[in-house]
Parts: structure tokens; C-alpha cells; sequence
């Protein structure tokens, strides 16, 4: 009798660790995309950092995403802004509009955000220029 118990519960316990595991990955608990627009303007800058690191897996919503990945590259954090720099070319081509902003980003004071800007350019508009530098 002690013996088949501790089958069904190893069974139950498969069982509760599979539902888990789908349910991580389906998203469900996951934050709606607007709390995490909204989360792009916490005080806390890991917050921030958070936000767009998901808003960047959010490209199937580049028409709110976008917009609020673009404004971050104006954040005070660098990490920050690198990040959204990498949100915006894990979108790809969607994210075109923010070739400007990431343009000025590639001149960064920080040169990990220099390098995520000038990534995303290419991954969003690969046949691109380069911008020409100023003398």
C-alpha cells in the first residue's frame, strides 16, 4: 500500500511539474505589454531594465512596443538603453522606425550601447547604409 501511495505521488508530483512548465512557457503570468510600457518610467532602473528586455519579445505588438523601446534609448541607464537597443533588433524590420533613435544611439558615451544601436541597425534594415561620419 506505502509503495503504490509514493508511485501516485512521484506520478502527481510529473504531473504538477509538466503543468507548471507549460504554463512558464505558454506566458501565462506573464505582465500585460501596457504594465510594461508603463514599467519603461519606474524611479527603479532594474525595472526599466526588465520592461524592455520583455517589451523586446513582444514584436507581435510592435505598434505599442516599439514606440516604447525607441523612448528608452533616451533613459538615463545605460543598461537600459542597451537593452532596448537589443529589443528593438529582436523585433527586426518592424521596429524601422526607430532606425533614427538608434542612429543617435550608435553614438552613445557608452560604447555597449554604441555596439547594441549599431546590431539593431542591422538586423532591422540590413541593406542600410552606414550613417557618414562627421569630420
Amino acid at each position: 500500500m506505502v509503495a503504490r501511495t509514493n508511485r501516485c505521488v512521484r506520478c502527481l508530483g510529473g504531473v504538477i511539474l509538466s503543468l507548471t512548465v507549460i504554463v512558464a512557457l505558454s506566458g501565462c503570468g506573464a505582465k500585460p505589454t501596457n504594465e510594461l510600457v508603463e514599467l519603461t518610467k519606474s524611479r527603479d532602473s532594474s525595472d526599466r531594465v526588465r520592461a524592455v528586455r520583455a517589451l523586446g519579445e513582444r514584436g507581435a505588438e510592435s505598434d505599442v512596443v516599439v514606440p516604447a523601446l525607441t523612448e528608452a534609448l533616451k533613459d538615463e541607464d545605460a543598461f537600459v538603453r542597451r537593452d532596448a537597443a537589443r529589443g528593438l533588433g529582436q523585433i527586426g524590420p518592424t521596429a524601422s522606425t526607430a532606425v533614427p533613435a538608434l542612429r543617435t544611439a550608435s553614438r552613445d558615451k557608452n560604447q555597449h550601447v554604441r555596439q547594441a544601436a549599431a546590431d539593431a541597425i542591422r538586423k532591422i534594415a540590413p541593406d542600410l547604409p552606414p550613417e557618414p561620419r562627421k569630420k
